[in-house]
């Protein structure tokens, strides 16, 4: 999996490049959290379910199964959140389901059962450049600083680049319209 917090990084710059026109800033924080909470699942370890299991790590919460559900409880809060309960929905879907795709891109674990409860089937994504990062205390030393590396190449640097492009774009699209 990468780190906690690389997986909020995609809705973060999502929600950057879209603007808050679009996904307002409560919308961003829940979508942060709808992103970083599959990897809760890393309690059932404390609860002696093995990490293979439907409900060990990378099972049920990270399904498209798993990430409807929260959309459809976060989505809920549709007014809260500054948006119809549509875009609420398909938000914090994307950012749910963006956890367990961006964890197919890692090189390590047993994969994610993307399509469970049809499917047990852990799997991955053709190509993995993502360097799994441990679970636990394992994460500092020289690995975790090498997870650190790979993920500022392959999530974090692409991110960035995305926010500011749709930031660019907006600002661009803006400038125009109001010479008009």
């Amino acid at each position: 999996m990468p780190t906690i917090l690389t997986h909020a990084i995609v809705p973060l710059a999502a929600g950057i490049a879209l603007g808050s026109n679009r996904v307002t800033h409560r919308m961003v924080v829940a979508g942060m959290v709808a992103a970083m909470l599959p990897d809760a699942d890393v309690l059932a370890f404390a609860f002696g379910i093995p990490y293979a299991d439907a409900f060990g790590h990378r099972g049920v919460s990270h399904s498209l199964m798993f990430a409807a559900a929260l959309a459809t409880l976060g989505a809920s809060s549709y007014r809260w959140l500054g948006a119809t309960f549509r875009r609420a929905w398909f938000w914090l879907f994307a950012c749910a389901a963006s956890h367990p795709l961006l964890d197919a891109f890692t090189n390590g674990g047993l994969g994610v059962a993307l399509f469970w409860p049809w499917s047990d089937l852990r799997v991955f994504a053709p190509w993995r450049p993502i360097r799994v990062s441990p679970i636990g205390l394992g994460f500092f030393g020289s690995h975790g600083i090498a997870v650190l590396v790979s993920e500022l190449r392959w999530v974090w640097l692409p991110a960035a680049t995305f926010a500011l492009l749709g930031l660019g774009l907006r600002h661009a699209t803006g400038a125009l319209s109001s010479r008009r």
